[in-house]
């Protein structure tokens, strides 16, 4: 199993700085990480969501992740460690396996000493009792499973250099258990799995404000892919935690999941939520405006939701979303015949028509996120790249190749919209013309 980039300049150079021994090793364990997913999507029937951040986390198994133009290594990044929930429990917000949910917490310095970002994890979600099940056995349903520290990169930097506008900020990573994307109340007993992801929210939400959140100057809630779409679920909840005094954001990345039809013609994405809001009883616990006039899946959409919401909002998303590509566009189950393996794995192998398909999947994506974009107040980065979840990893987030329409990177364009610096709602031409990309292809 690789990750590459597309672009030669950018292709990566994995260097282990060891003897024979070691190098034979860290094959060995990408081996057994390969053969292991696999096995799990054979065995489970699963939807599974590959973020950002876990690759880099397998990868750093070799300690050096190099490309021709940076460097990334583990003393580069501040690692943090895990904080577990204590007041959680008897609040029932625990994960899904009853284990006590967590948050990474850095603390801010000097000016960004009284300023929180608050980062939601994703991962996917569990639409079955078996997959569910399967769940507490990792770290996305069990704290259990979860490591005891991470590296904090991209927008959760602690670098000037590597994340200028809020790398002195408090910053937290609230861990994912839930397999909900922070919107569950229910359980089911038969099965010993407790679907407590808002319950998970509100603790860790409370439990920040006692350690320092509540005094927040600014705040900005942000998260990627299932954590993206949390917060556009949360973004009104967050708001509300401060006075009107505070300046409160948030930021969706790659959390802008599509009702879209998919190869076959039928709709593999809504089938999955479908099954996700029935068994986590979630039409309780989303936005009323929504389910007061749509059926509860669909107001699982961000489609559905983000012109309704209060809060200043900036979306962030690829426009070729790689990983609606693989899991809602064109999954195995669409495409029986496997006429889109090539294509679904390196956009370079897609056919004419396949681009064709694909470029009408962008053009959806824009004339849905084009209303949303008129308020003075929101913000829109939608670049025409094959990628999923851009600002956690610190290539794309502020690097000096980072991905840039009209010369704007992602981490500059955020900051000029929280800060309201002027010019935060960039639409990409459509492919193949951004050259700036870091077009991110996952082989399995």
């Amino acid at each position: 199993m690789l990750l590459s980039h597309s672009r030669s300049p950018y292709k990566p150079r994995y260097v282990i700085k060891s003897k024979t021994s070691m190098i034979k090793k860290c094959k060995m364990k990408k081996l057994l990480w390969s053969w292991i997913i696999l096995f799990n999507i054979h065995v489970n029937g699963m939807m599974m969501e590959f973020d950002e951040m876990e690759w880099f986390t397998v990868f750093n198994g070799t300690k050096v992740f190099q490309t021709q133009n940076d460097v990334f290594s583990e003393a580069k990044f501040p690692m943090v460690g895990l904080t577990l929930i204590q007041s959680a429990a008897a609040k029932g917000a625990v994960c899904l396996d009853g284990s006590l949910p967590g948050y990474h917490l850095h603390r801010g310095f000097g000016s960004g000493a009284n300023n929180w970002l608050v980062q939601l994890e994703g991962g996917g979600w569990c639409d079955t009792i078996r997959n569910c099940v399967y769940r507490k056995t990792t770290r996305r349903g069990s704290s259990s499973y979860m490591e005891k520290e991470i590296p904090f990169t991209g927008i959760l930097s602690d670098k000037a250099a590597d994340n200028p506008d809020f790398y002195n900020w408090n910053r937290v990573k609230v861990r994912y258990c839930d397999g909900g994307s922070f919107s569950g109340d229910s359980e089911n007993k038969a099965a010993q799995l407790q679907f407590r992801g808002k319950r998970i929210w509100l603790a860790a939400m409370e439990d920040l404000m006692a350690k320092g959140m509540r005094q927040a100057k600014q705040a900005l809630l942000s998260g990627c892919s299932a954590g993206g779409l949390a917060v556009i679920l949360r973004c009104d909840d967050f708001g509300k935690l401060f006075p009107p005094s505070t300046r409160v954001k948030c930021l969706s990345d790659a959390g802008f999941f599509l009702d879209a039809i998919d190869v076959s013609g039928g709709r593999s994405l809504r089938r999955l939520y479908a099954g996700v809001v029935k068994l986590q009883n979630l039409q309780t616990n989303l936005p009323q405006y929504c389910v007061n006039r749509l059926n509860p899946t669909s107001c699982f959409f961000p489609q559905n939701l983000i012109n309704q919401v209060k809060t200043p909002l900036f979306i962030l998303n690829a426009a070729y979303d790689s990983w609606q590509i693989q899991e809602s566009l064109a999954p195995k189950s669409a495409d029986p015949s496997g006429s889109w393996n090539d294509c679904r794995l390196n956009y370079a192998k897609c056919s004419a028509s396949q681009i064709q398909f694909l470029q009408g999947f962008r053009t959806r994506m824009v004339n849905l996120v084009k209303g949303f974009a008129m308020p003075s107040k929101n913000g829109v980065f939608l670049n025409s790249c094959f990628a999923h979840c851009q600002t956690e990893r610190h290539d794309t987030w502020f690097a000096q190749n980072s991905p840039a329409i009209k010369n704007k990177g992602i981490a500059v364009a955020v900051g000029d919209w929280y800060f309201e610096r002027g010019g935060a709602k960039l639409i990409d031409c459509a492919y193949p013309c951004d050259k700036t990309c870091h077009n991110l292809v996952f082989r399995r």
